[in-house]
Formats: C-alpha cells, sequence, structure tokens
C-alpha cells in the first residue's frame, strides 16, 4: 500500500492538463472582461445625441 501511495504522489501526467485548464480559464476571464468593457465604449458611442454617428444612423 505504502508503494502505491507513493507512485500516485509522484505521478506527474495530469500536471499539464491542470495548467492549460488554468490558462484557457484566465484568457477567457480576460476576453470577457474586455467584451464588457468595449461594450460599454459603444453604447457610449451610440448614446450621445450629439454625436455624429448617433444622428447619422438616425436619418
Amino acid at each position: 500500500m505504502k508503494i502505491l501511495l507513493q507512485q500516485f504522489f509522484e505521478d506527474e501526467r495530469g500536471a499539464t492538463a491542470i495548467e492549460y485548464g488554468l490558462i484557457v480559464a484566465v484568457l477567457s476571464l480576460a476576453i470577457v472582461a474586455g467584451i464588457g468593457q468595449a461594450a460599454g465604449a459603444i453604447q457610449w458611442l451610440f448614446s450621445d445625441n450629439s454625436s455624429k454617428l448617433a444622428n447619422a444612423f438616425a436619418q
């Protein structure tokens, strides 16, 4: 039993998959945050009454 536990603790085969999973999770959070900020900027761009862009689409 001691040998089996020792082999289990020394096994590193799943470490790479976990690392890639963490990288994907961090990138996903960054993309979601970036999209949220871009959506706010686009909304502000079209909601401004004196904006030339908003007036061009209003016609």
